[in-house]
């Protein structure tokens, strides 16, 4: 065989290796990984970490980044120009803040405060008045749930003086799970997140304040028909059973 046959034969098979090895290497390559960032109230916590591994089980090229924190901190993190795809949160004036930076909002659920003490309930709670004389913790009153707090005490003329005002319902339910407060007011969605670590309380004035939640799709999204998707996902019957199965009224 002479050497210029040798050398176009030796080509020949790398070309042929090449493509298998690019045909390989395309069969082989997932999906374009695509995130969809929602800012989140802290109370959707547990029920849109649910809906997100539902929602991304049936997208699987799509990865759901969550933040989860007061909805007014979240409000101001988009007015100062955050990137994000998707806002949810617990009242209705947070999203008015950002109102010409999100699409129209739309409802998909609500939400009521309920009393949370330690277990043993060694301070003898019973009801929204008893907590005038003992150690408190609520949501700062910009949050939805210190809004909501001042709204309930102002219908049952009761005079509240806490001891701390949280960012977040979050944190208010931290510090009586560590025991740092006698009572607390939560939503009734958390307290049930708590489970057996704290107790629950209802009071008939709770019914004063409950919370609407929208949810919107924020304009400057660069997932837009994504974050569309989630929104409607929420609103539709996957989000309706979860959110309920989390004492949420979807």
């Amino acid at each position: 065989m002479s050497k210029l046959k040798m050398i176009a034969g030796g080509m020949l098979a790398l070309t042929l290796l090449a493509g298998c090895g690019q045909a390989r290497s395309g069969q082989q390559a997932p999906p374009q990984q695509r995130t969809v960032t929602v800012l989140a109230a802290a109370s959707l916590t547990e029920s849109f970490d649910e809906l997100g591994k539902r929602f991304t089980a049936e997208h699987p090229d799509v990865a759901i980044q969550f933040d989860y924190q007061g909805s007014s901190t979240l409000a101001e993190q988009i007015k100062q120009g955050r990137p994000a795809d998707v806002f949810a949160s617990a009242d209705d004036k947070n999203m008015s803040e950002v109102a010409d930076l999100v699409s129209p909002p739309q409802d998909f659920a609500t939400n009521r405060l309920t009393i949370v003490v330690p277990p043993g309930n060694p301070a003898h709670v019973t009801s929204l008045a008893d907590l005038a004389d003992e150690e408190l913790v609520v949501c700062a009153p910009q949050v939805p749930c210190g809004a909501a707090t001042q709204q309930v005490a102002k219908a049952a003329n009761v005079g509240l003086r806490p001891v701390s005002e949280e960012n977040d319902v979050k944190q208010v339910l931290q510090k009586v799970v560590a025991g740092e407060a006698d009572a607390g007011l939560v939503y009734v969605t958390d307290a049930e997140a708590a489970g057996g670590r704290v107790q629950s309380i209802d009071f008939p004035e709770s019914s004063q304040a409950v919370n609407n939640y929208p949810i919107a799709t924020v304009r400057d999204s660069q997932q837009a028909e994504l974050a569309n998707e989630f929104v409607s996902y929420v609103r539709g019957p996957a989000g309706r059973e979860v959110l309920g199965a989390h004492g949420f009224v979807p």
